[in-house]
C-alpha cells in the first residue's frame, strides 16, 4: 500500500474515495476512528492509500481532477 492523500479534510477524503471508485480503484482510509482518541478536535490527518500497483493511475485521476496539489509524491520511494 502506497500513501496517496494526506489530510484532516473529511469532504476531501470522501471525494477522494468517490473518483477512485468511479475508476474501480480501490482506496483504504487509515487513521479515520483516530478521532475517537483524538476528541474530534482534527489534529491528525488521515491517509488515503492504494496498492503499489495503482498508484500511478490513481495520481493521475486526482490530478485530472485538480487536486494535484493533495497528492503525497514522494512516500515510498
Amino acid at each position: 500500500m502506497r500513501e496517496l492523500v494526506m489530510t484532516n479534510d473529511l469532504v476531501l477524503i470522501s471525494y477522494v474515495e468517490a473518483l477512485l471508485a468511479d475508476q474501480g480503484i480501490e482506496a483504504v482510509v487509515f487513521d479515520r476512528n483516530i478521532s475517537l482518541m483524538e476528541g474530534s478536535i482534527g489534529a491528525f490527518p488521515r491517509r488515503v492509500v492504494v496498492a503499489d500497483d495503482h498508484w500511478s493511475r490513481a495520481s493521475r485521476v486526482l490530478k485530472d481532477a485538480g487536486l494535484g496539489q493533495w497528492i503525497v509524491e514522494n512516500e515510498g520511494l
